[in-house]
């Protein structure tokens, strides 16, 4: 049996402007998606994915080495009713094989099992981890793969292979990926907040890319924001560059920012991660942060060492 294991992530800089070459500070999570791979004697791709909490709800058999998808069920409810999850995974898998031809080509059997460490709709990285696991197994270019399949800057492929904070800036399918000694003493004063509502990124790549214009100056000003992030040493000039990087990212996509929109009263800075909208925020706070937002109906708070390896 074959294991495999890529870590989840968050993007604390440069969101949107990564995909433009900006330099963003991303961070591995605490979890993330296991995969493991079991020869049998069938020529048959049998597939399951788990939730983290044990329930199963993709199962997909692939005749091989046609690589024909014969049948298939999801869990409806746990994926809003889409029954395209099938044929997605079955694109990866053509993907794949158009990298390495001999993918699934053999006539040998494989039972494959994913398993997420995360609640799937938190938007930790369902996809980036499947596609890492999917590229170690077959030896391909995780982010040629990320390219060929769901699209984006491939930040999130760097944190499912690296175990530490880093420095990310996009150039096709060879990014420069730079280990970073990030590690605020204010840490404990650090929180994530999940929004409660599962961010497609993708509609925010395309509001982005439809109002961005020449962002010369945005993507210099990112690129500065992101090194001040991480040589910062006191949470009051950390919650200024939240601040400002706000501030940069709506006068950009033209919304307004989370604080303005839900959190005017709150007593520290907020800022939005990745796709705005959804998914987690990043908040400054003291012992009282964790109430405030369960008060406005946002049960799930969690302090940044818990979250961030």
């Amino acid at each position: 049996m074959k294991k495999y294991y890529s870590n989840g992530k968050l993007l604390l800089t440069g969101e949107y402007f990564v995909l433009d070459g900006a330099k963003s500070l991303a961070v591995p999570t605490t979890c993330g998606q296991n995969l493991t791979v079991e020869s049998i004697q069938e020529p048959q791709l049998i597939w399951n994915s788990f939730t983290n909490t044990g329930e199963c709800w993709l199962e997909a058999i692939f005749e091989l080495p046609k690589l024909r998808l014969t049948s298939a069920t999801y869990d409806a409810k746990e994926d809003g009713g889409k029954g395209n999850l099938a044929e997605n995974l079955f694109e990866i898998l053509l993907q794949i094989r158009k990298l390495n031809p001999s993918f699934l080509n053999s006539g040998q059997g494989f039972l494959v099992k994913t398993k997420l460490t995360f609640p799937k709709n938190w938007g930790l990285g369902t996809s980036s981890t499947l596609i890492n696991n999917l590229a170690n197994w077959a030896n391909v270019n995780p982010y040629q793969l990320l390219e060929n399949t769901f699209g984006g800057s491939g930040y999130d492929i760097a944190c499912a292979q690296n175990n530490s904070p880093i420095f990310y800036t996009r150039n096709g399918t060879n990014p420069t990926v730079e280990k970073v000694n990030f590690n605020p003493s204010f840490k404990d004063q650090l929180y994530f907040v999940y929004l409660n509502k599962k961010q497609n990124s993708r509609e925010g790549i395309q509001r982005f890319k439809s109002l961005k214009g020449n962002l010369t100056s945005e993507i210099e000003q990112v690129t500065q924001l992101t090194n001040a992030f991480v040589t910062c040493n006191n949470i009051i000039d950390f919650e200024k560059l939240m601040a400002e990087h706000e501030l940069l990212v709506s006068k950009t996509i033209q919304l307004k920012t989370v604080q303005e929109l839900y959190f005017s009263d709150y007593f520290g800075q907020t800022k939005s991660l990745g796709a705005w909208g959804g998914d987690f925020i990043l908040a400054t706070g003291n012992d009282n942060t964790a109430n405030y937002f369960k008060q406005k109906g946002f049960e799930t708070v969690i302090p940044y060492q818990d979250l961030i390896l």
